[in-house]
């Protein structure tokens, strides 16, 4: 019985040494970890959404943009009971911390957005560590390219995109931005812009990453980041790789970036990073509309805008105002 249980004891041991270890060389476990949780709170998100659905929405799923790529889905979304053929067209990429997330995770709000007089275009890309960094980024611009090929299949308007994103969908579609109108950014990231920068017309953004050179590693948020920058650069310390740090799109805004909505949550670990980038554009000339919170009493998260209560509410009129100006 005592050699049994020693015996027990050292396998026990063996399994926490190599788990630690696991840890310790791939960021796999964390990562792992990380996307069962995100996984489990965007299907509840979208599933409280649904009550704010309105009918006579129409449905287009799982639609290649790119025969080559499993990964390359896009859904699409538009009003049924609207005669005109040619919509503004919002492409939304999901959040999901770079690492987990799927574009079904949007379709509940990217019908309230349609339902508003646009054709909204929800995008699955390839999340880290699975693919890394620039993955993505092509990925949103094949898929503007097939969507502008293709306006009969999606009732667009292809001179008039609006790119969207919340959290990592943020920071790719911002970078996806300057690809299409900074072409020292496209030959930095190596990334082809998939439409002319005279189609992009804004971004609305919500929560995101815009300046990986300067961010918070404190504390638990700050373990999750070192996760998420591990898995989407594949390294644990990206300060001397030159190539990784083209990701800080802060770097790289000019005058001719389009006008942004830019938004986040005064509870939000990541508000700095949408104030900053805020200021980074002002500071060059383009229109930035905001929405940020001064009073403290609140307590506006990671993602508030997905809860439609009057704080959510306000950033879609927000957002919807904003729209409405760079389309009409």
């Amino acid at each position: 019985m005592k050699n049994m249980i020693t015996k027990t004891l050292i396998v026990l041991s063996v399994l926490v040494l190599t788990l630690a270890a696991f840890f310790y060389v791939s960021p796999y476990p964390g990562v792992w970890v990380i996307r069962y949780s995100f996984n489990k709170m965007a299907v509840e998100t979208n599933e409280k959404l649904e009550a704010f659905v309105p009918a006579h929405i129409n449905s287009k799923l799982d639609i290649s943009y790119d025969d080559n790529d499993s990964d390359a889905l896009l859904d699409v979304y538009y009003p049924a009971d609207v005669s005109n053929d040619q919509l503004p067209v919002i492409v939304w990429t999901h959040g999901g911390g770079l690492i987990s997330g799927k574009k079904s995770d949007l379709a509940n709000y990217c019908k309230i957005l349609a339902s508003k007089g646009y054709t909204v275009v929800s995008i699955d890309y390839t999340i880290a560590p699975e693919a890394k960094y620039p993955t993505p980024i092509r990925q949103l611009n094949k898929a503007l390219k097939f969507i502008s090929a293709n306006p009969g299949k999606f009732k667009a308007d292809v001179s008039k995109i609006i790119l969207a994103g919340d959290s990592g969908g943020s920071m790719i579609a911002a970078s996806a931005a300057a690809v299409i109108t900074n072409k020292r950014y496209s030959e930095a990231t190596k990334v082809k812009p998939g439409i002319h920068a005279r189609q992009l017309k804004g971004l609305l953004l919500y929560c995101g990453i815009y300046d990986v050179n300067d961010l918070n590693m404190e504390g638990d948020f700050g373990k999750f980041l070192r996760t998420v920058m591990w898995a989407y650069f594949g390294e644990k310390d990206i300060t001397n790789d030159a190539y990784a740090k083209t990701a800080a799109v802060i770097d790289y805004v000019d005058s001719n970036f389009p006008p942004v909505f830019i938004s986040a949550g005064n509870k939000d670990p990541l508000l700095e990073q949408s104030l900053q980038f805020s200021n980074a554009l002002k500071s060059n000339n383009v229109r930035v509309d905001t929405l940020f919170f001064t009073d403290e009493q609140l307590n506006l998260g990671h993602e508030y805008q997905f809860t439609m209560d009057a704080y959510g509410e306000l950033a879609l009129e927000k957002s919807l105002l904003f729209l409405e100006s760079i389309t009409k």
